[in-house]
């Protein structure tokens, strides 16, 4: 099976076991019994998340791509064997090989392994091309935590750091002529290890609390892709309300310009077409066109076609911006102040952690939202697979994106020596986060729905912390000139919450406020970044059955005795945001939070997803009069 890879090939599979015959192969993976299910948990199967993971460009012609989900082989090992990108060097400590079903983290049940402290791991499966790919092949990954190295048949493809990005290899050159392929996959992930500090958002080592178990390894869809040798890279589009798309067309083609092709709203006829110069931004403007909002999500498709390359994605028309209504800072949708409301987006799950069990279960959130009136969700300090955010631009739910925060505390390294390659220094630290956050922004820019960007959440990883409690002020203004230039098009809520330092177009502060926040600003738009919290606590049936975090339930902010208590309280609680939208300036609000997490039991939704706690009819009653308050300050 071996034969062809050569001696840097033999090397990796002999210290990865035999494997699996098949591409993919279902043999040896076990569903692991986690501390809680969900409803989706038992049938995921073997071949999970079959979709097509990039809806924005999109190549999903059957015959085009292959999805590489499934069975593949695990092996772990307890200190790091990555000697530099020409090689590796395989100990005879490592343990034996497992079976590992992606793309799910390697501490999730889902994954077969449930594993801790994940820290260095192998992947490994093998894969056949289709005879009918004729040019270059691309290997795909969604996400891996944290830092990924590649190879093919035995060769280093790509290195790639950052575990909330995704990234892609031509691979073509390294395929055998005939018969199986070899994929391997070294995933270094030290989360809150010390002396490393990257964005990692609410994982932890040992978790504890607001800080949850933590996600290494590949945990977003893998796939190939056929494409000819003239292909397209990437697209970027902003449509906006008066029409004009800014569109720019990536590719290292030699060619000078591709069709651009919109669509009629919910048809195949061909609404506008021209032609696009390559590898600049262009202006193109769209007559009478449906604008997107919450309470219309108009979308519309589009083709891009350079030389035999064909692509698909969509837009929304809108426009967010920021004015003064009455003599008060306001978020514009399209023109027109709209109150933004919605929850705490945590998207953790009992069964997958980062990754939902499902499609079907990762939309049933936001469907649950959606019910009841909210029209934004904040995606909290986590990004997720790109079909969350078409699910959200299709559904009309506003986004607040966070960038995932660097650590705050840490974990003592246990085994000596660390690899080379990850950030020590302070400023090494903040560089690569600046680095990151601009890939952030560049990958997630053209989804309509996103209308507002978290820089920090709160006083987490700013250099205010870092730097031994001296006040950097100027970094949150260069981050917010960083974001602006990567994108114009939307507004920044620089700090959500306390060291607000001036920065950005929001403040989350109100007219009472303690030392730890600051006071209502009328040159910025006042925002309630988080609120709410209140907490009922639930039986052994929907907890999270770990001890440390049943102890930590204690630590929530509020907890009810019944759900018909916890229902009256988020009433008085709305009443009271009620009175800062009439009499004050507030002009959106972000309640904690869409679902239980670990040892947190103040959601929307209770952890597994079976209990939704909200008296809808209450819960749409008293959203509405929200809006209706901001409706009257117009």
């Amino acid at each position: 099976m071996f034969s062809s890879l050569g001696a840097f090939g033999l090397l990796l599979s002999t210290a990865l076991g035999q494997g699996y015959a098949n591409d993919n192969s279902t043999g040896g993976y076990v569903l692991k019994q986690g501390p809680l299910d969900t409803p989706w948990t038992t049938t995921v199967g073997t071949k999970p998340w079959p979709e097509y993971p990039r809806p924005q460009l999109a190549r999903s012609n059957p015959e085009q791509w292959k999805n590489l989900n499934g069975v593949w082989e695990y092996k772990n090992s307890t200190k790091n064997e990555y000697e530099g990108l020409s090689g590796v060097s395989v100990g005879g400590e490592l343990e034996g090989g497992q079976a590992v079903l992606v793309p799910f983290c390697l501490e999730s049940a889902l994954s077969g392994i449930m594993g801790t402290w994940t820290l260095y791991s192998w992947y490994r499966t093998t894969f056949d091309i289709p005879s009918s790919w004729k040019d270059r092949v691309v290997l795909n990954f969604g996400a891996v935590d944290y830092e990924a190295t590649v190879f093919v048949n035995g060769k280093n493809v790509t290195r790639h750091v950052g575990g909330y990005w995704s990234f892609n290899v031509d691979i073509t050159d390294y395929l055998n002529d005939n018969g199986t392929n070899e994929l391997i996959v070294y995933v270094f992930d030290p989360t809150n290890l010390s002396p490393y500090n990257i964005p990692m958002g609410k994982q932890k080592l040992t978790p504890e609390h607001i800080f949850y178990t933590p996600c290494s390894g590949i945990w977003q869809t893998v796939w190939l892709e056929s494409v000819p040798t003239d292909s397209i890279d990437k697209l970027d589009i902003d449509a906006g309300a008066d029409g004009k798309i800014n569109i720019t067309i990536h590719s290292s083609s030699n060619r000078t310009n591709a069709d651009f092709i919109l669509y009629e709203k919910d048809s195949t006829e061909i609404k506008f077409k021209t032609k696009v110069a390559l590898n600049s931004p262009q202006i193109v403007t769209i007559d009478s066109v449906e604008l997107w909002s919450p309470d219309s999500p108009t979308l519309y498709n589009i083709s891009v076609v350079l030389g035999d390359d064909t692509v698909t994605s969509y837009t929304g028309f809108r426009t967010i911006s920021r004015g003064e209504v009455n003599g008060v800072q306001r978020p514009l949708l399209n023109g027109e102040f709209v109150f933004i409301f919605g929850t705490l987006d945590q998207g953790y799950w009992p069964d997958g952690l980062h990754s939902p069990p499902s499609f079907e279960a990762m939309v049933y959130d936001l469907k649950a939202l959606k019910e009841v009136g909210y029209n934004m969700v904040r995606k909290h300090i986590k990004v997720e697979p790109a079909l969350f955010y078409q699910a959200c631009d299709q559904l009309g739910l506003l986004l607040i994106q966070d960038m995932p925060s660097l650590a705050t505390s840490w974990e003592r390294n246990p085994d000596g020596p660390n690899p080379s390659g990850a950030p020590s220094l302070e400023q090494d630290v903040q560089n690569e986060f600046d680095r990151q956050l601009t890939v952030h922004i560049e990958q997630l820019k053209s989804y309509p729905s996103i209308v507002i960007w978290v820089i920090y959440n709160e006083g987490w990883g700013q250099p205010w912390e870092k730097y031994n409690g001296v006040h950097n002020v100027s970094a949150d203004f260069l981050l917010t000139d960083l974001v602006r230039k990567h994108d114009p098009s939307r507004l920044i809520d620089s700090v959500t919450g306390w060291h607000d330092h001036g920065a950005g177009d929001f403040l989350c502060g109100t007219p009472w406020y303690s030392g730890d926040t600051s006071p209502y600003d009328p040159e910025r738009i006042a925002f309630q970044g988080e609120f709410g919290g209140i907490g009922h606590n639930i039986t052994e049936e929907h907890a999270w059955k770990v001890q440390k975090s049943i102890d930590d339930v204690i630590y929530t902010y509020e907890l009810d005795a019944t759900i018909e208590v916890w229902n009256f309280r988020a009433h008085m609680i709305f009443k009271e945001l009620e009175y800062q939208v009439k009499e004050y300036g507030c002009s959106g609000a972000v309640w904690t939070q869409t679902t239980d997490v670990e040892g947190e039991v103040n959601g929307m939704l209770t952890y597994d997803r079976r209990i939704n706690r909200m008296d809808k009819e209450q819960w749409r009653a008293d959203i509405q009069a929200l809006y209706d308050a901001a409706a009257s300050r117009r």
